[in-house]
């Protein structure tokens, strides 16, 4: 069945006796100009998997292989039908978005089918109305105008419908210039021109900017050091949080608000607010003491939910905090958005997702793609992770699944290795409970790459799941990703060692699975460089992965007392040379340039160290 083998799974499909083919020239007839930017999609497609030509044309009663109706009877916005038969496809729905969804169904039946389509009729809608990704890009890579338009275009085909990019301080704010200087920040015309192009494909670009926690890279700024409540926390110069009790803390806020809040045009705004780890520990501790540490959270809370208002939008804010103090859910203000998040499977937030719908909260769920901390992502965590708050969204009525995808230590992780996860997400999102985890990964490689052979998929899985086969514990990452730059020495300072808790077997077996590069496919000719980037990643993030295998294996004999050669060092120095150019040629493929020399200056460190240690 057709249905069953659909990347983002459709409500109903009934399938007809016969088919319907691609007439040699095939007239697509929209019923408005909106119909444009969906229906050339399609005429490409057609173009690429059926050798055919095409004509759009517009509000036309002639014949036509393809038509578009309009039809308030369809009682959901996003929803629609499509019904194929021997004569034509017919697609009815009530919006433009509605027959935007309607196409991108339609192009994965055809990446399926080919030019001869099975009859049928399609009736769809999603499970939830606010379906987004979260994408960091503040902890290292900040992604260009043109990687941004080309993501938004290929989560819009999967039916998503928000994009929230993670900004703490790369943004251009012209009345603090200081802040974004050295990070290749966004400018305003960069954001609204994100926007326009979010809008022609229904994507709701949300606004969202760090403004309590994880400002370490602000506060370590000599303006902006006296503003921290904790200076020196972690070995930042102003710590990591602002001081909740310091009325110049929301007032920078304000200011940062007036720039950047009215860039966007949806109603919601993300506050963010998570994990101030100074809270009530530095110069607030005096208040802490005598309110408690969860109230005095509140009152900077709703310092920012008065911001929000001031600027005309709906708050949204990580839940965090407020669930470590549940006792203050009634009095958040019932317009809030809680953001409850968890990344991980059995993740014990999930499950507290019902408090917050018991308060009377609208909310979100909000899994994560488990690409962070690891260079090939933590597959298996991030489908179980997004399935399990899939299904506590579905179950206390969550306004939507919000799926996080972060960058910590550097971003070494590549954006294409969390393109799989965007795509579970997706298809969660728009229909859970036909979403099939057995074949999911055969289903994305066929959408994605064209490619119907299942060595792909194998690969991906054998990458995904490095953070088992290693041995060591894998809370919120692989450990390989930390071994492959530490000392190999050792290093007292390092709490746990990742080298350490690693297992000799499941380090060969990474390297059996793995090192091999014929796995990898041939990429195919004709493959958008997009799609063609993304199996360059994942190939190098395999290539990383096998490096830490080997360099730890080396380690752990070197720290037992044995001697390793110098011909296996070299070739250790070797390979970090020769990943470290193909990861810088990567980054600046899709990004700017930003903090790229932080990576390369990590690498060239592990290059040297073990060249000198082959001397000795």
């Amino acid at each position: 069945m057709t249905a069953a083998k659909l990347l983002i799974p459709v409500k109903k499909y009934a399938g007809g006796a016969g088919s319907f083919s691609w007439p040699a020239i095939s007239i697509l007839a929209g019923s408005a100009t909106a119909d444009s930017i969906p229906l050339q999609q399609l005429a490409a497609d057609i173009a690429k998997w059926c050798a055919v030509k095409t004509k759009i044309v517009f509000n036309n009663s002639r014949l036509a292989s393809l038509r578009i109706r309009y039809d308030r009877q369809i009682n959901n916005p996003e929803g629609y039908r499509i019904t194929v038969s021997r004569n034509g496809i017919e697609i009815i729905a009530a919006t433009d978005t509605g027959v935007y969804y309607a196409i991108q169904t339609l192009r994965e039946l055809i990446v399926l089918e080919g030019r001869k389509l099975r009859c049928c009729i399609i009736e769809d809608c999603p499970d939830f109305k606010r379906r987004g990704v979260y994408h960091d890009c503040s902890r290292g890579k900040v992604p260009t105008l043109k990687t941004l338009k080309e993501l938004v275009e290929r989560l819009a085909h999967w039916k998503i419908n928000e994009l929230q990019l993670y900004i703490e301080n790369v943004f251009s704010f012209k009345r603090h210039p200081a802040i974004g200087r050295g990070y290749s920040p966004f400018t305003a015309e960069e954001i609204l021109a994100l926007q326009d192009f979010c809008k022609k494909h229904h994507v709701r670009l949300v606004g969202s900017l760090a403004g309590f926690g994880h400002l370490e890279k602000i506060l370590m700024l000599p303006e902006y050091k006296h503003l921290g409540e904790m200076p020196g926390f972690r070995g930042y110069a102003g710590g990591t949080t602002l001081c909740p009790t310091d009325r110049r803390s929301i007032k920078l806020i304000d200011e940062l608000y007036a720039e950047f809040v009215p860039l966007f045009e949806a109603a919601d705004f993300n506050v963010c607010g998570d994990e101030p780890w100074e809270l009530g520990k530095g110069r607030s501790k005096k208040r802490a003491e005598r309110i408690g540490v969860g109230r005095l959270y509140l009152e900077y809370f709703k310092k920012l939910y008065r911001l929000c208002r001031k600027y005309g939008k709906r708050m949204n804010a990580w839940a965090d905090i407020i669930l470590e103090h549940p006792e203050l859910l009634t009095e958040v203000p019932k317009d809030v958005v809680m953001l409850n998040w968890d990344y991980n499977i059995d993740g014990k937030h999930i499950g507290r997702t019902r408090e917050i719908a018991e308060a009377g909260l609208p909310f979100m769920v909000c899994p994560g793609t488990s690409s962070w901390n690891t260079h090939g992502t933590r597959l298996f965590n991030a489908m179980g992770n997004i399935a399990q708050f899939a299904a506590a969204g579905l179950k206390y009525g969550a306004e939507g699944l919000l799926n996080t995808d972060w960058g910590d230590n550097g971003h070494r992780n590549f954006l294409g290795v969390s393109l799989h996860g965007f795509a579970y997400g997706a298809a969660h999102s728009w229909n859970s409970k036909d979403v099939d985890d057995k074949t999911f990964t055969e289903q994305f490689c066929r959408a994605v790459f064209g490619m119907e052979e299942k060595r792909l998929a194998k690969t991906m899985r054998l990458l995904g799941s490095t953070y088992l086969t290693c041995g060591a514990p894998y809370r919120n990452e692989c450990a390989l990703f930390f071994a492959l730059t530490e000392p190999i020495q050792g290093d007292n300072t390092i709490v746990p060692s990742r080298i350490d808790t690693t297992s000799a077997p499941g380090l060969k077996k990474i390297l059996s699975q793995l090192a091999d590069t014929s796995i990898w496919p041939t990429i195919p000719k004709g493959l958008a460089e997009f799609e063609s980037l993304t199996l360059q990643e994942l190939k190098l993030a395999a290539e990383m992965d096998c490096l830490a295998a080997e360099r730890t294996l080396a380690a752990k004999q070197i720290r037992n007392g044995k001697i390793v050669t110098a011909t296996i060092l070299r070739n250790i120095s070797r390979k970090m040379h020769h990943i470290s150019q193909n990861f810088a040629a990567l980054w600046m493929a899709r990004n700017k340039p930003s903090r790229l020399r932080d990576n390369l200056a990590l690498f060239k460190r592990i290059e040297n160290e073990s060249l000198e240690m082959s001397r000795r």
